[in-house]
């Protein structure tokens, strides 16, 4: 069994990347960017932090392991993922007192992001293995 030292160990990054995800999630307020003007900024914004962060945990696991375990990753890299952001947008919804709104295509954005991170994910799998044969 893996003990949470050994977690933090190998998946630094990762759980950086995920408290980040958790802190901008329950933000009240974020002030206005030039950014604010491109059509689907804040879908763009979902699709890029959780496809980073599920990419990160992909790298970490890639780094750290010799074999790939496909329960595992669909359960840590992309099943938690997909419901820690279903669980945001809940949280958003009816916790954060009216200053955020829960909305379903934000976690659809998410869920294709955490989607988009497995071909990148096997990728470097592949990678990995084609260099270390050398």
């Amino acid at each position: 069994m893996t003990s949470v030292r050994q977690i933090f160990r190998q998946y630094p990054l990762s759980l950086l990347c995920i408290a980040v995800v958790w802190v901008l999630s329950l933000t009240p307020i974020f002030p206005e960017t030039p950014l604010d003007g491109i059509d689907f900024i804040d879908k763009w914004t979902h699709l890029v932090m959780y496809g980073g962060t599920c990419s990160v945990i992909w790298w970490e696991y890639v780094r750290s392991h010799n074999n790939l375990d496909g329960e595992k990753l669909f359960f840590y890299a992309w099943l938690a993922p997909v419901l820690m952001s279903g669980l945001l947008e809940l949280l958003q919804a009816y916790c954060t007192g009216g200053h955020r709104n829960g909305d379903w295509f934000d976690f659809a954005a998410n869920t294709l992001g955490v989607t988009l991170a497995v071909p990148v994910g096997l990728l470097m799998w592949n990678i990995k293995k084609k260099t270390s044969k050398h």
